[in-house]
């Protein structure tokens, strides 16, 4: 029986055949000494059970390129920080990011490379899991019902790490008709042995629909075996059916699915504006999803730190968002945004102030509490986030409807304090008003919860995007330099902003920055992806 490591599957061989195996000049040894073989990993129901939280410790916190540090790549905190320093509305602040927020990253770039490894490392060891759990059952160790609900448990995950890696590597679903393009790498097997390894090799990149069509399978594979919640902290840190039925919302609305998107979000939002499907529904205050990481009623899925095992103080997201290191501040370009009501709640409940944690940057996201505990559950699916998209796709598909505004007043009217600044039907002229607001409340309700590229990736094509704030950019914005922000600079709902602090300049959807480089550890073993690298790098 060929032997895996369980715990760091895919350090031994990983499907980004990034090899990191122990050798000598005689033998190659696929098996690290503290690894566990198949008849180990899946030969009692709570080895299985271990195995499958696994998958989670994959999602959490893989290691960095170059040393054996612990860091939150992909979903530990990662997905979070490249996702808003890819973006504007956030600002960086040292150096830490500072490559990811100019764009000056290269195919050696760590950050990169970081987010290519370890989401790659997490689905080898899914697709090891989920044939260790097969076996499992063939063995009667675990009847086929648990099976398939660690499988769907897995899926999911697979699932979002194959939409992370299109959000950073691969052009949006709209750049072609078909969605013929480049995607990613895909595989659903195990890579356990050096011929599956060159088989792998191969293969080379599926094309962007192929990726989406595989994440579709596996969430309806997720929606249909996963039960509806668990108790206690688990309905938001393990996989659900809501959870699954979310994810496909999100992943719709990436593909431009309008119908679709809406038929999923009408499964989990009811006229009440509550999921009759796991009983989501909104925090009465906007900051209750994270004062109570584990029991609040809007977090769907989140994957859990604590004081012991969290992405380190290098990966955190409470030591990059607070006073304590004092990394990622928020940017006036979203601070001073006039379309961000001074009166919004949102303002005072989640954002921090303080001349202590810098002379110039004063503005801080204070969702993540924890500071040197490090133990804030990232955020992946809020309900907010479904009733957004939902909103989004009613209002392209149906034009300025009541149900549209209803759904983005939900989100609204729980932040904003003065009756006359919440919306009506008489608000929106037309659909292309209503989805730019739609738009603007995801700007606010999601600051420094990384969804921002997702955003501005989905919506590189779109003309609504680009006729508000960046006329004839159609690719990244312009953004705020932190050595030319001072204390005059912040000036809430103000709508100026200094034209002397934007000296990272935008640059267009066609720019080879666009999309990160698939990584020399990757491309240097591989030649297949070699010649499939994106353009320009």
């Amino acid at each position: 029986m060929k032997k895996i490591d369980i715990k760091y599957a895919g350090l031994g061989i990983i499907f980004a055949l990034f090899f990191l195996i122990s050798c000598n000049e005689e033998t190659l040894e696929l098996m690290p000494r503290n690894s566990v073989g198949y008849s180990v990993a899946f030969s009692t129901p709570s080895m299985c059970e271990l195995s499958m939280v696994g998958c989670y410790d994959a999602a959490q916190s893989g290691y960095y390129p170059g040393n054996n540090q612990r860091r939150g790549y992909p979903f530990g905190a990662a997905s979070i920080e490249q996702g808003d320093m890819r973006g504007e509305d956030m600002l960086n602040v040292q150096a830490f990011f500072a490559v990811t927020y100019g764009s000056t990253y290269n195919t050696s770039a760590p950050n990169g490379q970081a987010m290519w490894e370890c989401t790659y490392q997490m689905i080898n060891k899914i697709n090891i899991c989920i044939e260790g759990f097969k076996l499992a059952v063939s063995d009667g160790v675990i009847d086929d019902a648990k099976a398939k609900d660690y499988e769907g448990e897995a899926r999911f995950l697979r699932a979002l790490g194959y939409h992370e890696l299109l959000i950073h590597f691969a052009r949006p679903y709209a750049d072609t008709p078909d969605a013929s393009h480049l995607g990613v790498p895909l595989s659903t097997a195990p890579i356990n042995s050096i011929d599956k390894v060159e088989e792998a090799k191969s293969a080379g990149r599926a094309t962007v629909k192929q990726v989406y069509d595989q994440i579709i399978e596996d969430l309806n594979f997720a929606e249909a075996n996963l039960p509806a919640t668990r108790a206690g902290g688990l309905k938001i840190s393990r996989a659900t059916k809501g959870a699954a039925i979310a994810l496909k919302v999100r992943i719709y609305q990436h593909m431009g699915n309008m119908p679709q998107l809406i038929a999923e979000s009408q499964k989990i939002v009811n006229t009440s504006f509550e999921s009759p499907i796991g009983g989501y529904k909104l925090t009465a205050e906007p900051n209750g999803p994270f004062l109570n990481n584990a029991g609040n009623s809007e977090s769907i899925f989140s994957i859990e730190n604590n004081e012991l095992d969290n992405a380190t103080n290098n990966g955190s997201l409470s030591q990059f968002y607070s006073h304590v290191r004092s990394l990622v501040c928020i940017s006036p370009i979203m601070y001073n945004a006039d379309f961000w009501l001074a009166n919004d709640k949102r303002r005072t409940q989640l954002v921090a102030y303080s001349e202590a944690y810098s002379k110039n940057h004063l503005y801080w996201v204070d969702k993540y509490k924890t500071y040197e505990k490090m133990a804030d559950w990232t955020p992946i699916i809020r309900y907010a986030e479904v009733i957004l998209n939902y909103a989004e796709a009613e209002a392209r598909q149906n034009g300025v409807t009541q149900l549209a505004v209803n759904l983005l007043n939900q989100i609204r009217n729980r932040a904003v304090v003065d009756e006359a600044d919440r919306f009506t039907l008489a608000s929106f002229p037309n659909a292309q008003s209503l989805i730019e607001a739609i738009l603007k409340e995801r700007r606010i309700e999601f600051l420094g919860e990384g969804r921002r590229w997702a955003d501005i990736h989905r919506l590189a094509k779109d003309p609504v995007y680009f006729v508000e704030g960046n006329p004839g950019v159609s690719g990244v914005p312009a953004k705020v330099a932190p050595a030319n922000v001072t204390p005059t600079s912040w000036n809430a709902a103000s709508g100026i902003l200094d034209p002397d602090m934007f000296k990272i300049g935008a640059y267009d959807y066609s720019d080879r920055r666009f999309l990160f480089p698939i990584p020399d550890s990757e491309t240097s073993t591989n030649p297949k992806l070699k010649e499939q690298q994106n353009p320009g790098w």
